[in-house]
């Protein structure tokens, strides 16, 4: 399918799975607007590579999505907003009676606030478009629960929750709010984790991968960022058009158990 016209707008995809997304949009045909808190010379380099690669526009335009005039200001730059996906996430791990409550604050703004704020900006642009998808990146975690995770955990669930509103409001519409729930993603910052964890437990590579990293994905295996990508460029398409306020889970079957 070709996503040719299309504005997408993604946030924190200067790396892992963010970039993935924006890569498979732009190799989709759409014009990407890609996102995070820094203002690098090598983020606007990787904006232009991407363009180069998929002779598609793509821009680079900063914001902090801890804040929410910041996240209202990205949607306004980029001038318009076909395709939504908010991306953004952090993460902390502690008791709960131990969290620290900025380390809280600051997941539940970018992880879940953010959100709202871009899809409160976005949604006018898509119905004068007279079209529109929004796609939020959630996670196993925003189905089920794992201990010491009290923020990211509340605030993906939260997010699953106001994907349903966004396609209830908009189900009269030729506008889709859906949710993906990725388990275990190979990223970057994960595989630099794995020489540490290997250490940790006197393991090898793929024993640490199997019985730690992945103990709760039966597939045992990673999904990807292209596998992440391509199910958002699937949410974009026709195929998809009644496909609206649910659940995708990418998880190697962790949410089947």
């Amino acid at each position: 399918m070709t996503l040719s016209g299309k504005t997408a707008i993604v946030t924190g995809s200067n790396s892992g799975i963010g970039l993935g997304i924006a890569r498979e949009l732009a190799r989709a045909g759409a014009s990407v607007v890609i996102n995070s808190f820094t203002d690098r010379d090598e983020d606007h380099a990787l904006a232009a590579e991407i363009a180069k690669e998929h002779g598609v526009e793509v821009r680079y335009i900063k914001a902090d999505m801890s804040k929410a005039d910041e996240c209202r200001a990205l949607i306004e730059k980029a001038g318009a907003c076909d395709i939504l996906v908010n991306n953004a996430g952090i993460q902390h791990v502690s008791p709960i009676d131990e969290f620290p409550a900025e380390k809280w604050d600051a997941i539940i703004a970018i992880n879940m606030n953010s959100a709202f704020h871009t899809t409160a900006a976005a949604l006018p642009m898509m119905r004068k478009a007279g079209w529109g998808r929004v796609v939020n990146i959630a996670s196993a975690h925003g189905l089920t629960a794992s201990p010491f995770k009290s923020a990211y955990v509340a605030a993906k669930h939260g997010v699953v929750g106001m994907t349903k509103v966004v396609a209830l409001e908009t189900a009269r519409e030729p506008i889709t709010a859906n949710a993906i729930c990725p388990g275990y993603v190979l990223t970057p910052l994960v595989e630099a984790q794995i020489p540490d964890t290997m250490e940790k437990y006197g393991m090898g590579r793929e024993e640490v991968i199997e019985k730690v990293m992945l103990e709760r994905q039966p597939s045992k295996e990673f999904a990807t960022t292209e596998q992440l990508g391509g199910t958002v460029v699937f949410l974009c398409s026709d195929a998809a058009a009644q496909i609206t306020g649910t659940t995708l889970s990418v998880d190697g079957g962790w949410t089947a158990l």
